[in-house]
């Protein structure tokens, strides 16, 4: 049972590694200095061996934990379009990511210490219990109990949990919430928060208060124990900075769940 008194500890993750072959998206190692989780994409929906055995080396050097960022086969779609995949399919496909990470990982000198699914698979995730099964399967498959970051309250989760699996609990400041603690689709109007003052404020309120604003201005209960700060936004390393600076002087602890 946690400590009420205890001051608040939270982990800060970001995807990283998303480029392919000459294109780069992420600041890897700027985003590297602040965070203390790496969610390294797997080559699905980004990412490619060269991209992900440089990453792994930035973050083993650095002391960031490396988790997997398994997404849909969707290059072409930045993992961000619904797809139909069978679930025997889905789940080797989980498997091949997270094993190829492992590879890269070892070589680093380090470990996949958990596992994220990535874009239109999280949120998927979030309500198909099928499809949440499958990406359990496939971790269990590629050997070990390895922690499944995702939304609380997921059908991932409660996938995760069956299967022994520890689960950690993830929120987003960038991101607007539904009434019901989910993430609003980006594909409506204001999925996204574009003002890195109100991206602070929300980090804080997660992190201390464990509540955000809904879109339709009611407070939602949160429970987090990782942040997520996105990598594909304009002035993402920057903004990062800004709020791990304002979490510690807030009095919160920064570390990792692993």
């Amino acid at each position: 049972m946690s400590d009420p008194a205890a001051p608040p500890v939270i982990d800060l993750n970001a995807d990283l590694g998303e480029g392919f072959g000459r294109w780069q998206l992420t600041d890897d190692e700027a985003l590297l200095s602040v965070v203390t989780s790496a969610n390294v994409a797997c080559g699905f929906h980004a990412g490619d061996p060269a991209t992900m055995r440089r990453v792994c080396e930035l973050a083993a050097g650095r002391g960031v934990v490396i988790g997997a960022q398994v997404s849909y086969r969707d290059l072409a779609g930045f993992g961000r379009r619904a797809m139909e995949v069978p679930p025997h399919e889905l789940s080797a496909e989980i498997t091949y990511q997270v094993g190829a990470l492992e590879v890269f990982a070892r070589a680093a000198g380090a470990r996949v210490g958990y596992v994220k699914p990535h874009g239109a698979l999280y949120n998927r995730c979030v309500h198909d219990e099928e499809q949440a099964g499958a990406v359990v399967d496939g971790i269990l498959a590629a050997g070990g109990g390895l922690p499944v970051l995702g939304l609380p309250g997921s059908q991932l989760h409660e996938a995760a949990r069956r299967a022994g699996l520890p689960v950690v609990g993830e929120a987003f400041a960038d991101r607007a919430y539904t009434d019901e603690g989910t993430l609003v689709p980006r594909r409506e109007p204001g999925a996204v928060v574009p003002d890195p003052d109100e991206v602070v404020k929300r980090a804080l309120g997660m992190a201390r208060d464990h509540t955000v604003t809904s879109r339709h201005g009611h407070r939602v209960g949160i429970t987090a124990r990782s942040l997520c700060l996105h990598g594909d936004t304009p002035g993402a390393a920057g903004l990062a900075r800004r709020v791990r600076s304002e979490l510690a002087a807030a009095g919160v602890h920064i570390r990792s769940f692993v």
